[in-house]
């Protein structure tokens, strides 16, 4: 499937009251161009946090569920958040990482989640489900089934490379998306 599909059917499954945390780069630049609004935080210039952010948000609110938007190359790049997701265990987690196998913000270098499967690392760590997607109808079934589970759960979609055309930069400044994203939160 094609990350626009991909995301369609992400957009789909996430509800009015929850939030999600978009990680660093065109994935999170793709969804603030197509449906942004305030209960999305976009991590802007730090790859790899994410999930990070997502743990301690899953933490803190833990009567509201909490998605995490990401790529296989933050993924990646921080493993360590996996092994304190895996942890800490909070049920309204759901980690949703899109793998294209490729670093599609800075040029489309390779990355080696092609031989890691990340999903087999999150159950190792702890996280109570994971799912593997490789169409729209698995990933939309894989959704379904997540959102009744007691997270931490993954879902990996394995999506084409490449990027959206013709997708901007996030407008407003990391501050006041911090503010929205918080009063919102709070909510």
């Amino acid at each position: 499937m094609n990350k626009r599909e991909a995301l369609e059917v992400f957009k789909a499954a996430v509800g009015e009251d929850d939030l999600v945390v978009h990680c660093h780069g065109m994935i999170g630049r793709e969804l603030y161009a197509t449906r942004d609004r305030p209960s999305n935080f976009y991590m802007i210039g730090s790859m790899d946090l994410g999930l990070s952010i997502g743990l301690g948000l899953a933490l803190a609110q833990p009567r509201k569920r909490v998605f995490v938007l990401d790529g296989d190359s933050n993924v990646l790049m921080g493993m360590n958040a996996l092994a304190s997701v895996g942890s800490e265990r909070p049920a309204n987690l759901l980690h949703v990482v899109l793998a294209n196998r490729s670093h599609a913000s800075t040029g489309g270098q390779r990355t080696i989640s092609g031989d890691v499967k990340l999903e087999s690392v999150a159950s190792a760590v702890g996280y109570r489900a994971t799912h593997r997607a490789d169409a729209v109808e698995s990933l939309d079934a894989s959704l379904r089934a997540a959102l009744v589970q007691p997270g931490p759960v993954m879902v990996l979609a394995l999506v084409e490379g490449g990027a959206v055309q013709g997708i901007g930069r996030v407008v407003e400044a990391p501050p006041e998306l911090a503010a929205r994203f918080a009063a919102e939160a709070r909510r």
